[in-house]
């Protein structure tokens, strides 16, 4: 015989197994970038938290607290990938050392989709990001055109393991020696992307070289520490920098900072949750999600379309 108590147990016991039912039916992906603290990662965040409100699934975001901590990324990644996720966004820190997981999560079937940094693997089925290399070498188009197309110029970058920090790199450099030839580059160094560290190394560039004309910070923090480093030494140099938050855009109102790349990074959120529901649910998707990038300056910062893709 059922009592009244019995069959409201029931009817609760039943009540949080649908709970449970439509919790488990709403797609969990959860996305894991390379850093959290700089605005661009904010960015990106911003953009994902957008397109899954629009979409109708989870979507956590994470990193590490600097762009250094490689170990720290594969043990979120790894984290991530234990809860069984419909699929995952990641920014490697490292294109190499990720892929024993990546790998994991293609046996469990679990789509990956690669945001800003690639990885050197087939593994993720789409990458959303700028074109690195393409837009590198217009800063360094700019550059050149900046110290009057001959003269020493350095480069600041954020690392050498991302596939961001190389295509930086890379695209800057073979520019400038296909179609600048009469400018030298001095030094390319590392700053893990940390202010600080980047400041370091820029007066210590400008100490070696006191005739240089030009220095290129490859990411938020690079850029960053490049204008510290040169305001410090008081040094008159052509500054040219890469992202687009605040610290940046206020340097290149003040003419500390010629000018810069901007990228799109609500864009790279936004398209990189897209993209994983997609995969999530079987639909086909582009192997290559150019998100875009834009050279801005004084000349045209407030501009509409400029002013749409910066961020603070």
């Amino acid at each position: 015989m059922f009592t009244r108590r019995t069959l409201l147990g029931a009817a609760a016991a039943l009540s949080l197994m649908a709970h449970g039912a439509l919790a488990q039916d709403k797609l969990y992906v959860p996305l894991i970038s390379k850093g959290f603290q700089h605005q661009f990662w904010q960015a990106v965040k911003a953009g994902a938290d957008k397109a899954a409100g629009e979409l109708g699934v989870e979507v956590t975001f994470e990193g590490p607290d600097n762009e250094s901590q490689v170990d720290k990324q594969i043990d979120m990644l790894a984290a991530a990938l234990a809860k069984k996720p419909a699929a995952i966004g990641f920014a490697a820190l490292d294109s190499q050392a990720a892929i024993p997981l990546l790998t994991q999560a293609k046996e469990a079937g679990i789509p990956v989709i690669a945001f800003d940094s690639g990885v050197d693997s087939d593994i993720p089925l789409a990458t959303a990001a700028t074109d690195n290399v393409a837009a590198a070498a217009l800063a360094a188009d700019k550059m050149a055109e900046l110290i009057g197309g001959s003269g020493k110029v350095a480069v600041v970058a954020h690392d050498q393991t991302s596939r961001t920090g190389v295509d930086r790199r890379d695209g800057f450099v073979n520019e400038m020696k296909s179609k600048h030839p009469e400018v030298e580059i001095v030094a390319i160094e590392y700053g893990g992307g940390d202010h600080l560290k980047s400041t370091e190394i820029t007066k210590a560039i400008l100490t070696a070289n006191p005739d240089i004309k030009g220095i290129f910070g490859t990411n938020e923090g690079s850029a960053i520490g490049v204008v510290n480093g040169v305001r410090e030494s008081g040094a008159k140099v052509v500054v040219v920098g890469y992202d687009s938050g605040k610290a940046q855009t206020d340097a290149i109102r003040e003419g500390l900072m010629a000018g810069a790349i901007t990228q799109n990074p609500v864009g790279i959120g936004y398209e990189t949750v897209k993209a994983a529901v997609a995969a999530a649910k079987g639909e086909k998707v582009e192997p290559k999600i150019d998100t875009g990038f834009f050279w801005y300056d004084k000349t045209n910062i407030d501009s509409p379309e400029i002013a749409a893709v910066l961020y603070e």
